[in-house]
């Protein structure tokens, strides 16, 4: 999962200012800074989800 996130064009749905849907693709992460952000808080999601489960 962590591959695909920092790689980008992930699609989704989005809203615009009015509320409407709109279609969306995330862009790659290029920044060392952003890349380590990124990844702890993918690491705390995974220990929370893994919480929940358990």
């Amino acid at each position: 999962m962590q591959e695909n996130v920092v790689k980008g064009g992930l699609r989704g749905v989005g809203h615009d200012d009015l509320g409407r849907p709109r279609r969306v693709k995330s862009r790659a992460v290029n920044g060392i800074d952003q890349d380590i952000k990124l990844n702890k808080a993918l690491w705390l999601l995974g220990e929370r989800l893994a919480a929940l489960k358990s």
